[in-house]
């Protein structure tokens, strides 16, 4: 379904492409968060436990960074983590001032076990695009994505 806006050509294919684009993440989302639900996990919670396991210890503004969500939003995640048992809070050898998130023992076996699974409902959600479709999906993903905003 398309938008019902009497616009412009130019406004009426935007709107249909922002309209489908946000459909698709939203249906996406759902489908991929009742699997981290089913694991007790929120998508930041796993994107952090995601991102320590293949890139190791980091500090939680490096984690807010790579997921995009703000300090005091990083701050809660890790607070939950660290109560889960999954990660800990240590002082950065390097930088007496800075403090490192890292995995423990118990997150990373979880993240080691549950990544391939989660990684098979995202292949599935994919499987209907070819692979040229895919990386055409990616290099579209990434213009909207990079484009910078104008002052």
């Amino acid at each position: 379904m398309g938008t019902h806006y009497s616009g412009s050509k130019e406004e009426k294919s935007t709107l249909n492409a922002f309209i489908k684009l946000m459909r698709a993440t939203e249906s996406i989302n759902n489908r991929l968060n009742r699997h981290l639900a089913d694991a007790n996990l929120t998508v930041s919670q796993f994107g952090t436990l995601e991102v320590l396991l293949h890139l190791g210890p980091l500090n939680q503004r490096s984690i807010g960074e790579k997921l995009l969500k703000s300090g005091g939003n990083i701050t809660m995640v890790i607070d939950n983590l660290e109560k889960s048992g999954y990660v800990k809070r240590k002082k950065d050898p390097e930088d007496r001032r800075a403090v490192l998130i890292y995995l423990t023992d118990q997150g990373r076996s979880f993240i080691e076990e549950f990544f391939p699974k989660h990684l098979d409902r995202i292949k599935q959600e994919f499987s209907v695009l070819s692979e040229k479709e895919k990386e055409t999906l990616s290099e579209l993903c990434k213009k909207l994505g990079l484009r910078e905003e104008e002052n």
